[in-house]
């Protein structure tokens, strides 16, 4: 019986330094990420300036069905595309991703993706199209047609 005790003390202390392991790991992962973040203020200034800023949406597709709507000046890339041609996406040019994931999952494997390859100067919106959208900035319609992507 004392075995048993002692066993189930090991395995509770290592479960637990597992798990402290894994949200430390968590924590500084999205630290990292923060300085890449702007916020739809920021965004909507810097679209107001004209400057020659990128925005992509890189919603998945049946987001995008489900809003059919795109931030004024923003191009639509899949993010399957992105992935299987990361050179879509310039090096030499600020762009900013935003999705409807939430946590905002696509935009930061992009993101993540992106940073593996050497560029430095993209970021993503923080809280997306929801947020753009929660601020009454502008969006229109998307009308292009796009595919789904649905197959595994």
């Amino acid at each position: 019986m004392l075995f048993a005790t002692a066993v189930s003390v090991v395995v509770a202390v290592l479960i637990a330094i597992v798990g402290a392991l894994i949200w430390m790991r968590r924590s500084r992962r999205l630290r990292e990420l923060e300085r890449y973040t702007v916020e739809a203020e920021t965004l909507r200034e810097l679209l107001d300036s004209d400057s020659k800023i990128l925005v992509l949406d890189v919603r998945q597709p049946l987001d995008l069905l489900a809003h059919s709507e795109i931030i004024p000046g923003a191009k639509r890339l899949s993010p399957k595309e992105v992935e299987a041609d990361p050179s879509l996406i310039p090096s030499d040019r600020d762009v900013v991703l935003y999705c409807t994931c939430e946590g905002q999952k696509t935009s930061r494997e992009i993101l993540r993706r992106g940073l593996s390859l050497g560029f430095q100067r993209v970021k993503l919106l923080r809280g997306g199209f929801s947020a753009w959208k929660a601020k009454g900035y502008p969006v229109i319609p998307y009308k292009d047609s796009f595919r789904l992507d649905t197959v595994v």
